[in-house]
């Protein structure tokens, strides 16, 4: 299917000063502009898909700044603003003082014909999250969602518009919406509210969202879905078993819950006692990965590919593309792919969980993870690290570090607090299970070597483990009135349990 593509291109050239305008206009490939930077005291920066290119040797002035800050809308608390009735956005970046110092202008494009691949989907009904790296295309196929519900299905569709980025700024939407109604919001921080207000006061059939980002977020959209609303939104992540690990987010797919099972269920899964499940239906029923504008993958029961991930069983998934005549390609993955794959991200983990750690205490981490027997690798670096760790507190304020991790879509792990059970949560989580020797595992083993010893009356030996796990295993041995002693020397120490012979 043949896309067609609305810009506004030249509006948004219009905003620069001339000596910056024009040389925009004689390059060759204007129509693939991604976005202009304007940093104070630095060349001007023009970014295409492909390429970045110095627009001129002359630096940024703060006159250069203030040329384009008169010619578009006022700045939100987000540090957003954009060219009414056009989806261009323009982001600041301000010093202490508040004054500009740099500006990101990004081109804003209408894309019809994206959902095509997907349009199936939208039409079930079913409440849709979209994930996908930043630039990939979420937020333009979100936008092509709305029309086409809103003109073709005739829906009454709500936007959420937190950042004017889906229905363009000013008071009136861009036509890319269709027959779509907009509701902006004030500030990023009652977007929840904004969304409640939209199913309690408009009475629509679908409600869309970009950018999920918040806990208060992710309880109204749980609030909305409940109340027999379509869910379509877009959230920070790239794939589902990423989303999962965020439990800011985790509830949008069920949430995640460390439970305890009894020993006969435990041997029946072949699993240790504590595992890892989800707490409740998930908010949205599919899952859509973008990987690429004409690429996707699709999770289409959202309950049972959890389900699966937890129990590190075989993830089957369907993923659709255009081949060359623009006909969609569906294929499901096999199950032995998957399996491959997530074995290699396992393995992986193994070798370098490389932690960035942000409001969190170190020294409890570390020793927790000593008691878990895992080797941390933490860095200072943020380029350098695969997961950052914080706390809700500090995530909460959305300092220049959150936000510099998002920005590079680097995964981020929200400790409620900074106990040692939360900690322990997290080392589960981010950790596959056969590279953990934790303390629940040692504990288990101790207590079935001690129900051996009592009926079998023969001693058992117990794995290696650190010396304080092995005072714990001889605990169990004492209180089940039996003997015990240590054998072996450095990483070969181990816990023998016995009954001890009486005359």
């Amino acid at each position: 299917m043949q896309k067609v593509i609305t810009d506004d291109l030249d509006t948004l050239l219009e905003i620069f000063p001339p000596h910056i305008s024009q040389t925009l206009h004689q390059q060759p490939h204007i129509k693939e502009l991604l976005e202009v930077i304007l940093d104070l005291g630095r060349p001007p920066e023009a970014r295409f898909p492909h390429e970045e290119i110095i627009l001129n040797p002359q630096e940024v002035t703060e006159q250069d700044i203030e040329y384009v800050t008169t010619r578009i809308s006022p700045f939100g608390d987000d540090n957003r603003a954009g060219i009414e009735r056009t989806l261009h956005r323009i982001s600041a970046i301000r010093n202490r003082k508040g004054r500009f110092v740099g500006l990101t202008c990004r081109v804003g494009r209408a894309v019809f014909g994206t959902i095509y691949i997907i349009e199936d989907l939208i039409q079930s009904g079913n409440s849709i999250l979209l994930l996908g790296r930043p630039g990939v295309g979420k937020t333009t196929m979100l936008r092509e969602v709305v029309r086409v519900l809103a003109d073709e299905f005739k829906k009454r569709v709500i936007i959420v518009d937190t950042s004017n980025e889906i229905a363009g700024d000013g008071d009136i939407p861009h036509p890319a919406i269709g027959h779509a109604r907009r509701m902006q919001v004030n500030t990023p921080t009652n977007q929840h509210a904004v969304m409640i207000e939209a199913v309690e006061n408009h009475m629509p059939e679908v409600i869309v969202i970009d950018e999920i980002g918040t806990e208060l977020e992710a309880q109204a959209a749980r609030t909305i879905a409940e109340r027999g609303v379509q869910l379509v939104a877009t959230a920070h992540g790239n794939t589902l078993d990423n989303l999962m690990m965020n439990p800011t987010l985790a509830d949008l797919v069920g949430g995640i819950q460390t439970v305890t099972i009894g020993d006969e269920e435990a041997k029946r899964r072949g699993t240790q006692k504590s595992i890892l499940e989800r707490m409740s239906p998930p908010t949205f029923g599919t899952v859509i990965e973008i990987q690429d504008w004409d690429r996707v993958t699709i999770h289409h029961e959202v309950a049972e590919a959890v389900d699966t991930i937890l129990r590190g069983q075989s993830l089957t998934s369907e993923t659709r593309w255009f081949n060359e005549n623009n006909e969609i390609i569906i294929a499901k993955e096999s199950p032995d792919i998957t399996k491959s794959n997530h074995k290699q991200k396992s393995v992986k983990r193994k070798e370098l969980p490389s932690l960035f750690l942000f409001g969190v205490n170190k020294q409890r981490l570390e020793q927790v993870a000593k008691e878990m027997q895992l080797q941390l690798h933490i860095t200072r670096n943020l380029s350098e690290a695969n997961l950052l760790i914080t706390s809700k507190s500090y995530y909460r304020r959305r300092p220049q570090q959150i936000r510099d991790a998002e920005e590079i879509n680097l995964p981020i792990y929200i400790l409620r607090s900074n106990t040692v059970p939360q900690i322990r949560q997290l080392l589960h989580t981010i950790y596959p299970r056969e590279t953990r020797g934790h303390i629940q595992f040692a504990l288990e083993e101790a207590i079935e070597a001690a129900r051996k010893v009592i009926k079998k009356q023969e001693p058992v030996e117990l794995n290696p483990q650190n010396a304080y796990i092995r005072r714990l295993q001889h605990l169990v041995a004492e209180q089940s009135d039996l003997s015990s002693r240590s054998l072996g020397k450095d990483t070969e120490r181990r816990v023998m349990i016995y009954r001890e012979e009486t005359e």
